[in-house]
């Protein structure tokens, strides 16, 4: 029987999050061991034969290539789902903006989402417009929903590596987030700017000095982002660069992965990516 993340976490790991194995949480030392082959015995806390059956299963699942991307996808919705069940949607406003509505007989919170709005109902998350959301959207929202830190954003905006418990994924975000958005972007400065006024996002140079290009967005009512981008000075021997910053409640509103999940829909949308 392979072992998925949730798995991991339910059966395996001690869910103290106690950090040492150097992961926030247990649920992302889990992701880490299914995805990336990360070593299950860096958690100090498993009895040696509970370690021991394991780590055999999930070698034979590491030979047979178990757990694609599609597979992590889904079971990352799936907890994300499970944290959430509990969320009644008449209390969802107070926790994360939107207001209380019927569709279709149903009791719905409606919800700004970039530029379109989304509806969450009991049985599922949906767009306004009928279009569907990605297994990636629906996860951090989800998060969301369970996390609920029902403060304000402040303002004061942070990179990354300034939130507590991300220097596992400092190297996921240049790789996947801010690389592609250099590739894309470098020499067009021009093109970013119309790309972020394209989904919604609001022009904040005259706040950011220096920078080429600086756009807030507003993913979700309580979740705001700053993408900034310096390009190239060849003659000074700079390369682009580009930052996402994030207002310090982030982390009361959405766990690290989820901070992970939103910034690649942010740097999908920019690129023109569907998925």
């Amino acid at each position: 029987m392979a072992l998925s993340v949730v798995d991991l976490y339910k059966k395996i790991l001690p869910r103290t999050n106690c950090g040492d194995c150097g992961f926030p949480t247990c649920l992302a030392f889990a992701s880490m061991v299914v995805s990336e082959k990360l070593p299950l015995r860096k958690c100090p806390h498993i009895e040696p034969e509970t370690l021991a059956a394991a780590e055999k299963e999930l070698e034979e699942q590491y030979k047979a290539g178990k757990w694609t991307k599609k597979d992590m996808a889904a079971d990352a919705l799936l907890w994300a789902k499970q944290r959430a069940a509990s969320m009644a949607i008449a209390d969802l406003p107070e926790r994360i903006g939107g207001k209380l509505v019927t569709v279709e007989g149903k009791e719905t919170l409606e919800l700004p989402y970039f530029q379109e709005t989304i509806y969450i109902q009991p049985d599922g998350i949906t767009k306004k417009s009928g279009d569907p959301l990605n297994w990636w959207e629906q996860t951090f929202i989800y998060n969301h929903m369970a996390m609920g830190g029902r403060r304000m954003p402040t303002g004061t905006w942070k990179g990354l590596v300034e939130l507590p418990n991300t220097v596992s994924k400092v190297k996921s975000m240049k790789a996947h987030v801010e690389n592609p958005l250099i590739e894309r972007f470098q020499g067009n400065p021009l093109a970013l700017h119309q790309a972020g006024l394209d989904i919604g996002g609001q022009d904040q140079r005259e706040a950011t000095p220096g920078a080429d290009v600086a756009m807030l967005f507003h993913p979700l009512p309580r979740i705001p982002v700053m993408v900034t981008f310096w390009d190239e000075e060849p003659k000074e021997g700079y390369g682009a660069e580009v930052k996402l910053l994030f207002d310090e409640t982030i982390v009361e509103h959405l766990d690290i992965e989820s901070i992970m999940f939103l910034s690649e829909r942010v740097k999908e949308l920019l690129c023109g990516e569907t998925e």
